[in-house]
């Protein structure tokens, strides 16, 4: 027989990430790169209407990819696309995204470098997160997409750890997770939303965006007074 573990005193709050663009500094890349995270507390109770309608695209055999291993909007067609963003507008709390929005032509060439540019604009997305669950937290846990290349995945560990080891209370512990997005419907979340904020900057798509605007609590434009930076 297993032994239920006690609950914890306090709530741990879970921080997705997902991210938008490439790291393309050229005309070739993308206008924007958006970096976006959804802060929830347990019980997460739309992971388990997720795998409800993923189950039913099997059964009934309308799955946008032939496996419907897990969803992501990209890829996604639009009929669960739609599905999807009116579960998020209907199930997930207010106020819970936030999303650093980068204008990549103002970033000086010292900055471009992904194990530079990243840990950057993830440390100010993080400050906006967490600054408004500093307290009554127990613990904070940031989850990641897998990342194959070790120095990027180093240099973001850094980041995180160090923006929170400056914003929160030294009693709250923190960790940083990489998962892989299929086995994980938090990061399809994160996905889900961040694909409707890169849109609505990369080609002036607002409509997803408009349904779950509720939702999205900062849209932080780094480089918004035209300055180019080159820290």
């Amino acid at each position: 027989m297993t032994e239920e573990l006690p609950p914890a005193a306090l709530p741990t709050l879970y921080i997705f990430l997902d991210e938008g663009g490439n790291f393309d500094f050229s005309k070739r890349g993308s206008k924007y790169f958006t970096l976006t995270c959804v802060s929830l507390y347990r019980p997460f109770k739309l992971h388990t209407d997720l795998d409800t309608y993923k189950y039913n695209l099997i059964e009934h055999r309308i799955a946008p990819r032939i496996a419907m291993e897990y969803f992501h909007c990209a890829d996604d067609n639009r009929y669960v696309r739609g599905k999807v963003f009116s579960m998020l507008a209907t199930s997930v709390p207010h106020q819970v995204v936030d999303s650093v929005i980068v204008e990549k032509s103002k970033t000086g060439p010292a900055l471009q470098p992904p194990e530079r540019f990243y840990p950057k604009m993830l440390g100010y997305l993080l400050r906006y997160a967490v600054e408004r669950a500093a307290h009554g937290v127990g613990e904070v846990v940031v989850i990641t997409d897998s990342l194959p290349v070790a120095k990027k995945r180093k240099a973001i560990e850094k980041a995180v750890k160090t923006v929170l080891a400056n914003m929160l209370p030294a009693s709250v512990p923190y960790r940083v997770m990489h998962h892989s997005s299929r086995a994980h419907y938090g990061l399809q979340i994160a996905d889900y939303f961040n694909w409707s904020i890169f849109r609505k900057w990369e080609h002036g798509d607002a409509n997803s965006y408009t349904e779950v605007a509720s939702q999205i609590r900062s849209e932080f434009d780094i480089f918004r007074s035209g300055v180019r930076h080159y820290y």
